[in-house]
Order: structure tokens, then C-alpha cells, then sequence
């Protein structure tokens, strides 16, 4: 079976003729002569209509899929066409490329879904060709699928932010999290009112205004524009963020308390201490428990800011937003009488967001940002592959 017969069964161009493939000189690379079809007219690349012919290019490259480990060439002559409709004389339009990008689309499609397995460097090198081919590959792919994506109904949605390189650079990014569908909905850089704006004008007002529940954390320029374009949303905080801070304050007490405690010359009870505090119960191993237990009978504050934060993990276990109110309210309370100032800020953050957590029972707890997280991971991992994906964020 001849190379021309197997293109034609796999990238059949109306129009078009494979006319025959060989060998170049180097025998690493394959040609492939193209040419119009008789009697076929050419399309303006302007209006993408039949128009009468003008002259004819001369020769260029197309780089194709490679196949057996060769690379491969389509050649052809570009036409152009004298279009009475737009009034310019303009270049042909091919169905194998884009404008002037010497990649085919069929291989730009290739190089990008090979790119979300191995980073773009390991792509280009795997296949010959250059990052930059790669970079131009995906951004094609992703044009196209933005251009062509069907939003439809959209009920719930979760904002978060990564950050994908050191100096505070982040990127918003913005999913959704319908009961049976999530997907990436948008991505911006930094985690400003601006940049969170750009997701809510991308989609437009009619779809904003059927949105029915936001996941977000307690950063205050999400909060505000969240305020400003979803006001009739259910407004749900992050649970994973409030655990996170949470925990931070409990690092927070165990740290300054073991310094302390160092320079003062006392048995240093904390140290190493860290993820036996900081991990639930169920994920330590049996050493790991039996030193909690021994670290739980002295009277520290890192362990009274344990027992706090252990507590309050009741709080998820109710069903009844008022309930769930009541157990939040005491549990403030308690803390603010504490004396541990790291878990007082807390209380005082959770006092100021509550009808905001409650919104979680409110919404019978169907609704949360824990698949956020692990979308999440996936785009960090996306971003140590390609660590230049963030700066073509627009």
C-alpha cells in the first residue's frame, strides 16, 4: 500500500490530490506533492468562498505527522485568488493549515495532545521539532476549543488561585462545579477585582445571572466582586481554606511556643512535633499516635490550640444551618477566651464570614470547592511541565 493511499484514507482533502511522496536526500524525511484537483476552484481565505484564480507561490513546506519515525512534508503551491466580493487579491485557503503557520492542523492537534502527557521540551524533543512549534501547537488547540466551547447552564461555580512562580504572581482560575460535570472555565493572571472581572464580562450577564452557587475562599477581592455581580448567588466558603488556616495558626502557636521554650532551657516537648499536630488522627501511624497521646497530658498552649481545632471539625458533622450557627458561635467564644492570639484571629475572621460558612449547610452540603483543590493540583502540575504557560495568560 502506497504512503498517498494511506493519507487519502486518513486526511482526505476536498479538493485536493496527493500527487506522489519520496524520499529527500538526507532518507530521514518524507515529501508529499500536492495539487488542486482539476477543475477545482480556489477558496479566499477572507470570506472563505469560491473565487476565480490570479497567480500562483511558489512551493512551500507543510510539516505533517511524522510517521515510522520519519518526518513529513506536504508540499504545494499556494494560489491566489482574485475576489470580486472582498476587493483584494488574497492568498488561498487550505483545509490541512491555518494562515501562515507552516504546522498542518491534523499535526498541531498531535503535538498537543502529546503535550498534555510529557512537558512541551519533552514533546519537541520526542518529535523532532522546536518548543516553540510546540507552544504555537497548543495555543492553536486551545484557540480553536475556546472559540468553539458551548457554555450552556452553568449552577455552580468555584474561584481559587495558584501560584505559579516566586514574587507573589498568581493566577485566578475559575471552574465549574455542577453536580456531574466539572470543567476549567476560565483563567486570568493575578488575583485581582480586575482580573476576577474578566470572567464574569467572558461569560456574559445572561449566564452570570443564572448562577446559583460560588465556592470561594475568604481572599477579599473575590468576596467583593462576588458581592457585586452574583448577589443573588449562595455565596459558600471554601471549607478546605478555613481548615488550611486553621492549621497555620496551630503551626503558628507550636512554633513560637517551642522557641520559647528553647530559651528557656526546658525539655524540648515540641520538637519534631509538627505533622503530629497537623495531620487528622486516622492518617498517623501507631508511633505517631502514642506520642500525641504522651504530648496531650502537658498543659502547653500548642496543645490547647490543638484541642480547639480538633473541635471545631464538628462543625461539618451538622446538617441544620442553625445548629451548625450555634456550635460556630460557642466554639468562637471559647477561643476568644483562650488567650492564644493565632487562634483568636481566626475566630475573629470566622465571626466576620459566618452567614458565608452557613451557606454550606444552607446548601443541604452538596456544594464545596474540594474538587477545586484537585483541579488545582492538576494545573500545578501542568505548570512545572511548562512553567512558560502562565506568562501567555492574557
Amino acid at each position: 500500500m502506497e504512503l498517498t493511499t494511506i493519507l487519502n484514507r486518513c486526511h482526505r482533502f476536498r479538493g485536493f490530490v496527493y500527487q506522489h511522496a519520496r524520499f529527500i536526500a538526507d532518507k530521514r524525511s518524507i515529501e508529499v506533492a500536492v495539487r488542486p484537483r482539476k477543475g477545482s476552484a480556489a477558496v479566499c481565505s477572507r470570506c472563505h468562498l469560491p473565487a476565480p484564480g490570479y497567480d500562483q507561490l511558489a512551493e512551500r513546506r507543510f510539516e505533517f505527522i511524522p510517521l515510522w519515525g520519519f518526518l513529513v512534508f506536504l508540499l504545494y503551491s499556494m494560489r491566489r485568488v482574485d475576489c470580486r466580493r472582498c476587493g483584494v487579491v488574497a492568498v488561498e485557503e487550505v483545509p490541512w493549515a491555518d494562515g501562515k503557520r507552516t504546522l498542518t492542523k491534523a499535526y498541531m492537534l498531535f503535538l498537543a495532545r502529546w503535550a498534555r502527557r510529557l512537558s512541551w521540551k519533552e514533546t519537541a524533543e520526542a518529535f523532532r521539532t522546536s518548543w516553540d512549534k510546540v507552544f504555537d501547537a497548543v495555543e492553536h488547540v486551545v484557540t480553536w476549543g475556546l472559540e468553539h466551547r458551548m457554555l450552556g447552564q452553568i449552577d455552580a461555580i468555584g474561584v481559587d488561585e495558584i501560584q505559579y512562580s516566586k514574587g507573589h504572581k498568581y493566577l485566578t482560575l475559575v471552574y465549574q462545579i455542577d453536580l456531574g460535570i466539572t470543567r476549567l472555565l476560565w483563567v486570568g493572571k493575578e488575583r485581582t477585582i480586575a482580573s476576577f472581572h474578566g470572567f464574569f464580562t467572558t461569560i456574559g450577564e445572561e449566564i452570570t445571572s443564572k448562577i446559583v452557587f460560588i465556592c470561594s475562599d475568604m481572599w477579599e477581592p473575590y468576596l467583593k466582586v462576588i458581592r457585586e455581580k452574583c448577589s443573588e448567588a449562595l455565596h459558600i466558603l471554601d471549607r478546605f481554606h478555613i481548615v488550611a488556616k486553621m492549621n497555620k495558626a496551630l503551626d503558628e502557636v507550636r512554633t513560637g511556643e517551642s522557641r520559647r521554650m528553647a530559651s528557656e532551657g526546658r525539655t524540648p516537648l515540641l520538637k519534631r512535633s509538627r505533622w503530629l499536630l497537623l495531620k487528622r488522627e486516622e492518617n498517623l501511624k501507631v508511633e505517631q499516635r502514642l506520642r500525641l497521646r504522651d504530648l496531650l497530658r502537658y498543659n502547653l498552649k500548642t496543645v490547647r490550640a490543638y484541642l480547639l481545632k480538633e473541635a471545631f471539625q464538628q462543625l461539618w458533622d451538622y446538617n441544620s444551618p442553625a445548629w451548625a450557627g450555634k456550635f460556630l458561635d460557642e466554639w468562637c467564644r471559647q477561643t476568644m477566651r483562650s488567650r492564644i492570639e493565632p487562634m483568636k484571629k481566626i475566630a475573629r475572621s470566622l465571626r466576620q464570614h459566618r452567614e458565608l460558612i452557613l451557606n454550606y449547610f444552607r446548601a443541604q452540603k452538596l456544594i464545596s470547592s474540594g474538587v477545586v483543590e484537585g483541579l488545582n493540583n492538576k494545573a500545578k502540575v501542568t505548570m512545572r511541565k511548562s512553567p512558560s504557560l502562565a506568562e501567555s495568560v492574557g
